[in-house]
């Protein structure tokens, strides 16, 4: 069994992925498995992909699966995890990097603390400019219940920090049914994932480590892209809202989900410019059905706690369900 599998979609990323690559190759290790997925790609991503398998194959145990038809990030990060044989996990994506020696230094935070898995900060690259981001989390280097970061509701938490890189993950979380994304969401994968970590796993820790880069402003990237598989972020979030309504503590834990799920919607409403504008309607009639969908308590409560621009949005969305129904 390997210490630790590293899973790595690509799709598009010839321009990246050879910096990609490259740091695996500075972070390699025998008792490392690199698993390198792409998801169709349609550039020359897998003739990089498979000169990087054969090379990377001397210093580090390589795995190079290319699927038939492209299946999004979540379906690729799957098949990662369906192929991973490590005592931990870890994910990277594509267009990303790693800082020399940082898994190394992952893994011994693992062996260290013992827990379900740990998260770490990283460091944002936009062109030049580089920018540190911390898990919102104070405690550090100590291992607690993951239900205990998940609220307050009113304040940015760990759940918040949806980032499925910025972290490793010990095989037991797999063999549990937890790792695992939804297949087939495009976009806002990592929230479903998140929030099922919190409820779910036993121990986590948030260790200081900074070793990840993570590319923003990538052309080709869905968060850049204003079409309709932008949209999948609804149907992860009334994932988030249905999941957490079963939990055993969901009176406590649903005006979280709600705020954020409102939150997104908001921002995804101010910014509705960049999609083509047959989206920007879906968008409109598709969180109109989801504010009718969620707890109308707990969205009330986050209604009244949010600022007047944000609620003003939503509020007219409301008044639009209403007003639809009532001439029904």
């Amino acid at each position: 069994m390997p210490k630790l599998s590293v899973i790595v979609p690509f799709y598009n990323v010839q321009q990246y992925a050879p910096d990609t690559l490259r740091s695996l190759r500075l972070n390699a290790d025998r008792d490392f498995e690199f698993i390198l997925v792409d998801d169709h790609s349609k550039d020359e991503t897998p003739a990089i992909l498979e000169r990087a398998a054969e090379e990377l194959s001397d210093v580090a145990q390589v795995r190079y699966i290319r699927h038939e038809k492209n299946g999004g990030l979540a379906t690729a990060r799957n098949t990662g995890l369906d192929a991973a044989q490590g005592e931990y996990l870890t994910f990277l994506d594509g267009d990303d990097w790693l800082a020399p020696g940082y898994l190394t230094e992952l893994v011994s935070a693992m062996d260290r603390l013992g827990c379900d898995f740990v998260r770490t900060d990283h460091v944002q690259a936009t062109a030049r400019a580089r920018s540190v981001h911390r898990v919102p989390v104070g405690r550090r280097w100590e291992a607690f219940d993951p239900r205990e970061a998940i609220l307050p509701a009113h304040r940015s938490t760990s759940v918040d920090y949806a980032y499925a890189w910025a972290g490793a993950y010990h095989r037991r979380l797999v063999d549990k049914g937890v790792l695992h994304f939804t297949d087939g969401l495009r976009t806002a994968e990592d929230r479903p994932w998140i929030w099922k970590l919190h409820r779910e796993a036993e121990s986590f820790a948030v260790v200081s480590l900074l070793g990840v880069f993570y590319r923003r402003g990538v052309a080709s990237s869905l968060t850049q892209i204003g079409d309709v598989r932008q949209l999948d972020f609804i149907r992860a979030f009334d994932q988030v809202i249905e999941e957490t309504a079963a939990d055993r503590e969901a009176n406590r834990l649903l005006p979280k989900a709600v705020r954020t799920y409102c939150a997104i919607i908001a921002h995804h409403l101010s910014n509705e410019d960049r999609f083509e504008p047959a989206v920007a309607r879906q968008l409109r009639s598709m969180s109109a059905a989801a504010i009718k969908r969620m707890p109308q308590d707990a969205l009330r409560d986050a209604l009244e706690a949010m600022d007047m621009d944000r609620a003003s949005k939503l509020r007219r969305l409301r008044r639009r369900v209403t007003t639809t129904g009532a001439a029904a």
